[in-house]
Parts: structure tokens; sequence; C-alpha cells
């Protein structure tokens, strides 16, 4: 059977024609994408008129026509002029975290107006929203690196529903602060006062299946107590490497970064936008073989939120539910209930200054043969789930990356960050099946990784259209 990409689209309007949905088991036909062009995430050379076999919801064959043959059974779709890469993947979001203010009252406190308990109860209640905006925005895996412990339970939904990412999940934060911002009866930040706390935390979130331990790495660079938390820090990296855990680390400040590496990192997320990263750095980082994952384009959210400009001229929302998209608006927060910092000129500034060394930062950091993930931080005011992967792609554009990198760094490395490398995050035999068809080339600039026409995950192939949220896709 073969399968136009204008007879899909027809498929949509008119009922005239068959378009591909089909549930990746092993009784369905094979799939085979054909005619496009294929970056296949390791950054080989592009294959002109490529051919892609999808049968069980795995790769059977991707790359040359004359190699990889069409099954006779297989459904044929015709993708001629579009371009097929890897199923992006987020490396830093967080499923308890809205995109807006509600979910941060530290960041705005509209308590009064969003109370904070029911706000997370939604959040548990109802994710589809935010799992959709990823596969529209042809993101098939998400890492949620740090939570309320419920979001435990979003991986077996990620495996099982083809409308959402798959999903790993790091749970409760460890902290070196004492942060406020819990439930009564649940944390999400667990502070680390003190051994024995640290070790059974680590020892829980074993117990509860993690895929990381997140440690939130907040100090100044020398406070008097650097040896006690810098001991403790050495303590949860111990008990990670125990349970066989990698640890991640949120680390924005020179000096904790490298303390964070030389505990055992595997990954450090965010910036360290206070310093530009040294030689010493470098060669701490290239001997600990740590992944970097920025995370430029949630400063430049909340410096949106903050200063009342709208998040849709930086990326795309259509792919963002309505009630979300309603915040984008200057009077969504009360103007007497901003911060008084919100509008201080210095401030902006700093931030912009911030930016500005966190990209020369991305830079040196890549020259140097550090792998660098891509990840968004997605749930932070002015960072919505889903779409805000284009704005952090261009970014690393913006840094010095090309695009190819940029989309390896997407797909492979952040693969590598979720430790799910060996299934997914390059289109190759026996990994499974998540992909993007676009419509625009994306070597020429990566920006075009917007341009989503199909979105496959786990061999399920959907036109985005359908994946539009149901209030704007008429349905």
């Amino acid at each position: 059977m073969r399968i136009g990409v204008r007879c899909a689209l027809a498929a949509l309007l008119l009922s005239s024609c068959t378009s591909v949905d089909t549930e990746p088991d092993s009784d369905a036909r094979p799939i085979a994408l054909t005619g496009a062009v294929l970056l296949d995430g390791t950054g080989s050379v592009s294959i002109e008129d490529a051919v892609v076999v999808v049968d069980a919801g795995r790769i059977a064959c991707a790359g040359r026509r004359d190699a990889c043959g069409v099954p006779g059974e297989a459904d044929v779709v015709d993708v001629s002029g579009h371009w097929i890469i890897p199923g992006l993947v987020d490396a830093h979001v967080h499923f308890s975290q809205t995109g807006w203010v509600d979910g941060r009252p530290d960041a705005v406190d509209l308590r009064d107006l969003h109370p904070y308990e029911q706000v997370q109860a939604r959040l548990k209640s109802q994710p589809d929203r935010y799992l959709r905006a990823y596969l529209c925005s042809g993101v098939t895996s998400v890492f949620d690196v740090g939570g309320y412990p419920w979001t435990w339970t979003l991986p077996e939904r990620g495996e099982s529903d083809p409308l959402s990412p798959r999903i790993g999940v790091a749970g409760p934060l460890l902290s070196t602060i004492d942060f406020w911002l819990n439930l009564p009866a649940e944390s999400q930040f667990v502070y680390m006062v003190d051994e024995e706390t640290v070790r059974g935390a680590v020892r829980y979130h074993a117990a509860q299946g993690t895929d990381a331990i997140k440690l939130w790495y907040i100090m100044p660079p020398q406070p008097p107590d650097t040896a006690r938390v810098a001991g403790l820090v050495r303590v949860a990296a111990e008990e990670a490497r125990d349970a066989g855990l990698p640890l991640i680390v949120h680390a924005t400040g020179l000096w904790e970064a490298k303390d964070a590496i030389r505990a055992g990192a595997a990954v450090l997320v965010h910036s360290v936008f206070d310093d530009q990263v040294d030689d010493e750095f470098l060669a701490l980082a290239r001997e600990g073989d740590v992944i970097y994952t920025p995370t430029i384009a949630v400063m430049e959210g909340y410096g949106d939120v903050y200063l009342r400009q709208p998040i849709d001229s930086r990326y795309p929302l259509d792919c963002v539910d309505p009630a979300t998209r309603s915040f984008d608006r200057p009077d969504a927060v009360p103007e007497d209930r901003m911060p008084p910092f919100a509008s201080d000129p210095a401030v902006a500034e700093r931030q912009r200054a911030r930016v500005e060394n966190a990209l020369a930062n991305v830079k040196k950091i890549f020259d140097a043969g550090i792998a660098v993930a891509m990840g968004t931080d997605a749930g932070n005011p002015g960072t919505f789930h889903g779409p805000s992967v284009y704005r952090e792609m261009e970014l690393l554009q913006e840094a010095g990356m090309s695009p190819v990198d940029v989309l390896v760094a997407s797909s492979r490395v952040s693969a590598r960050a979720l430790g799910r490398e060996v299934e997914i995050g390059t289109l190759e035999a026996g990994k499974r099946a998540d992909l993007v068809v676009l419509t625009q080339d994306p070597t020429l600039d990566v920006r075009n990784a917007a341009a989503v026409a199909w979105v496959m995950k786990d061999g399920v192939l959907h036109e985005r259209r359908t994946l539009l949220p149901l209030e704007t896709a008429g349905g």
C-alpha cells in the first residue's frame, strides 16, 4: 500500500484515503518512509532519497534506497521533499511545574489566586496536555530531572501511551539549602541537613526505581560551611554510585560545577554563568566524561515573564494547550504583584550578561570535546513544555555549534543523558522507531526543526495536525 503525504492530508480533511496511525505490535504491517533526506543523528553526512523501514515499533533499516529494501507488505509513505531526523530528546524538564508562575510561587507569589496545592493536584491528575505538547513538537523522549514523588509514575505512561513521549524521572531533588517550595504532605526538595538524611534519601530514591539522583548545588563560592556542604555532596555521589545511579547536578557557578565533577557528577545541568569556564574545568569535565546541559532558554523565559514580553516571539506556541497559552499576555500577572526587581534595568542587564556568558561557555565546552546535550528546563515560568526546545536549539546554534551538531546534541547526546542511548537517539537498525519528518532543511538553520510535518514514536506515525491541542485542532 502506497500512501502519499498529500493523500494522508486529504484523509484528515475529506476522509478520501487512509492515513497511517498504526499501533506498534507484532501483527502490524511494516511502514516504509521513502524519498526524504535522512539525518540519522550520528553526525554522519545526510543521505538523499533515503528509505526508513519500521517494523514492530523498531527501525529495521535506515539508509540509502539500494541498501534498504522496501518489504512488499509494507505501507509506503512517500515523503519526498522532506527531511527525517531522530525524535528530539529534551534532557531537562519538570512536570511538577506548569510553564508559568502558578507552579513557581517563589518567582511570583500568586497563591491567593492560584492555590499551590490545587496547581499540583491538577499537574498530577492531568499531565496529558503537556505530554501531547511534547509529541506535537517532535519531542519523543524527555527527562524529568526533579519534582514531586508522583512523577515516578510517569515512565510507565510514557512507554504505553502513543500520545506521550517516553519519560525518565529523577524524583525529588536533594538540596544543599533548605528550600521552602514543598507541600504539607510531600516534598520535591529534600534538604541535605546531615549525612544520615542524604544516605537515606538516595536509598529511598533507588528503592522507587528512580532513573537518577538530582542534586541542587546552591551556594556562594566560599561560604563558611563549604567543607560541610561539599562533604555531603560526596556522600550523595557515593550512595548514587553504590546504587548504580547517575548523579545529575544543578550547578550555575564555576566553583560548584568543578566540585560537582570532582565528586562524581555524570551530568551538569544549567550553564555556568557566573564566570568563564577555565582550563581546569575543561580538564575535569573531559576526564569525568561529563555531559553538559546548558538550559539557556530558561533564563530568557523568566525575563519574558518579568518584563511582560510575549513568549511567542521566541518560539511557536500552537502545540501548547490554550489554558497555558492564555498566560502569555502582559496582564497575566497584576502589575502590583510583580517583585520589585522585575523591571529593574540593572537586573535585566545582568541577566543579559549571564546569557552571553552561558553562550560563550557552550562554545568553549563543545570545542573542548565535551558532550553537550539539549535541555530546556521546561515548566519554569516562560519556558513552556514542548516547543521551548526550538529556542534552546536556536541558542546552541547561536553559541557556535553547527546545525548538525545541535541536532546530534538534541538526539544522540540527550538520549545518553537520559541513559537510553542504546534504544533511542539515532536512526539505526534495532533502535526504537522515534523520528520526525520536517518540511524544511534543518542543516541550513536549526530553526527549521520547528517545521514538523509528521512525528513517529515507537513506530506510530502521526501527522502533526492531529497532535495539536484539541481546542486548536477544532475537536
